[in-house]
């Protein structure tokens, strides 16, 4: 992934602020698929955000594991979906970029 992103994106590879919103923007997504209303997502926002801060190691275990288990009650192959998804992007590296390149100065939206 890391060579992907760098061949992609070449040093903004590196932007935590912005691999943060594409994180999100994708947990989104995926709670949407999954079924999860927009009403239940704010929600969880807001309890999230009325409690302190974590640490971001501890989050990171917790977004592997909480994804393993989605994963397995929906009887998906964590690995294999993310090889596939990886070997999609390989594809479209000009059109993410061009994505990218309509994004807003200073926006977390994607475009």
């Amino acid at each position: 992934v890391v060579d992907w992103l760098r061949a992609c994106f070449g040093d903004v590879s590196r932007d935590r602020e912005e691999r943060t919103h594409r994180f999100l923007e994708e947990a989104i997504e995926l709670a949407q698929a999954s079924g999860c209303s927009k009403l239940a997502a704010m929600q969880l926002v807001d309890y999230v955000y009325s409690r302190p801060k974590g640490e971001i190691d501890q989050e990171v275990g917790g977004v592997k594991v909480t994804l393993a288990g989605l994963c397995s009650a929906s009887d998906i192959d964590m690995q294999e979906a993310a090889d596939h998804e990886l070997a999609r992007y390989r594809d479209r590296i000009a059109d993410i970029r061009a994505k990218r390149a309509a994004k807003r100065k200073g926006s977390p939206l994607p475009q």
